[in-house]
């Protein structure tokens, strides 16, 4: 039997219109009310994942892409993965459940004080997943706009601060005696007195200890910088690499080598391979898809360079596709990653054709040169990334029945036949499920 490996799930569209621009959306589900959340995590725990991370960005954007942003619903609008949190708890019992936040848009005494709230309300199945984005500055403050790795320095010490709230209550400070009316003991609370390069603000926080660990941090982001920020403070990597031995053995080790760096253990930080899965129903299905992909047409491309400016804040819509694209027309707030992501290994000579062309075709699993197979060949990737040391894996989707569905029906039984998915939750919340295996 194989080795269990962690499940999630990545909302990728975030608290925005699920199901836009696919045959689906005729369900008629209104995507600002709570029940298909609520419905896709209680699918999502039936089927034993340890979390879901909703995506969100809480800006819409420069001026010159906000239509590119909008239009089709890529880029926004969005509501706010917080306030959604309570509505999946309160549906679910054991389902981690992880919004996007950002270090800009929350002072650290606040963020604290809220996340403490949510973690004790959900019986500690509170993650954050903290993002570094600087585009979306403006909206926070008159302040200069940060750099790439200036922005992860402020997202440590943010980090650092909260948890310093977090742990302000010591050990016998709660005492809740009811014989002799002692609620806490004073004595034994933290001042804590921060003043650092991006925030200032003291202690202790009012707010309960917690009694089955901090909330669950998550961290994306491929530069050496984002991955040295996993090393030293995630509970959990959202990892972006090529699904070849090579690639990911390499990949933890970078992550490994910046946990142990800061004097944590490699096995801290469990390390989930993004994958936007193509779960078929025979081989000559798969077949089919990837064939079909091979050779897209102009309004092909013009769709995925549509979202594509959404993600990277930049108009590609207006380039030349058969010109060689100009790194430099990326600002610096742009993540490396997804930089990297577009451009891959052709190289920047390489014209905006070749590019776009690359992300609109598919592969087959069962040659790992793409994700589009059965529930069998698929599983067959999870084994084989599990032989390598993997943590887990965090599939990719809308939160939609049919999207869900469509992923989860046949591949959920084939997993949990081969020992890969877990059939029980831990007692004690996201990071005890984290731990178990």
């Amino acid at each position: 039997m194989s080795r269990p490996q962690h499940f999630g799930w990545f909302l990728a569209r975030g608290f925005g219109p699920q199901g836009w621009g696919y045959p689906a959306l005729d369900w008629d589900y209104d995507w600002t009310r709570p029940e298909v959340y609520q419905d896709a995590a209680r699918t999502l725990e039936q089927a034993g994942f340890d979390l879901v991370i909703i995506e969100d960005a809480p800006s819409l954007g420069s001026p010159s892409t906000i239509d590119l942003r909008v239009r089709h619903a890529f880029g926004g609008p969005k509501h706010d993965p917080l306030l959604l949190a309570p509505y999946l708890f309160q549906a679910t019992r054991h389902l981690g459940v992880v919004p996007t936040v950002n270090p800009a848009a929350y002072l650290p005494y606040t963020a604290a004080r809220q996340f403490a709230t949510l973690q004790h309300l959900s019986g500690h199945r509170l993650g954050l997943n903290v993002v570094t984005d600087t585009g979306s500055a403006r909206h926070f403050s008159d302040t200069p706009q940060l750099g790439h790795d200036e922005a992860y320095d402020r997202a440590e010490e943010w980090l650092a601060g909260i948890r310093a709230l977090w742990h302000s209550w010591d050990d016998g400070a709660l005492v809740a005696d009811r014989e002799t009316g002692v609620y806490a003991d004073g004595a034994k609370l933290q001042p804590v007195r921060h003043r650092g390069e991006h925030f200032a603000f003291d202690g202790p926080l009012n707010a309960l200890p917690f009694t089955d660990g901090d909330p669950a941090i998550v961290s994306p982001g491929g530069s050496g910088r984002g991955l040295g920020f996993a090393g030293a403070n995630s509970d959990v990597q959202l990892a972006l690499a090529s699904l070849n031995e090579k690639s990911v053995r390499d990949y933890r080790a970078r992550v490994h080598e910046a946990a142990i760096a800061k004097g944590r253990q490699p096995e801290d930080v469990k390390i989930l391979f993004a994958i936007q899965p193509v779960i078929t129903t025979s081989s000559e299905e798969a077949d089919r898809i990837v064939a079909a992909s091979a050779h897209p047409d102009d309004a092909a491309l013009v769709q995925i360079a549509r979202k594509q400016s959404s993600d990277l804040e930049t108009d590609l819509t207006s380039l030349d596709l058969d010109k060689a694209l100009d790194p430099s027309i990326f600002g610096a707030h742009v993540s490396r990653g997804s930089i990297q992501r577009l451009i891959g290994d052709r190289g920047e000579d390489a014209p905006l054709r070749a590019h776009l062309t690359a992300l609109a075709r598919t592969g087959r699993i069962t040659d790992r040169s793409g994700f589009v197979g059965t529930a069998e060949e698929f599983a067959d990737l999870v084994e084989e990334l599990g032989e390598w040391g993997n943590d887990g894996v965090l599939l990719w989707g809308d939160f939609h029945p049919v999207t869900l569905h469509r992923t989860l029906d046949e591949l959920v039984p084939i997993l949990r036949r081969r020992g890969i998915l877990r059939r029980a939750y831990a007692d004690g919340g996201l990071q005890e499920n984290l731990r178990a295996f």
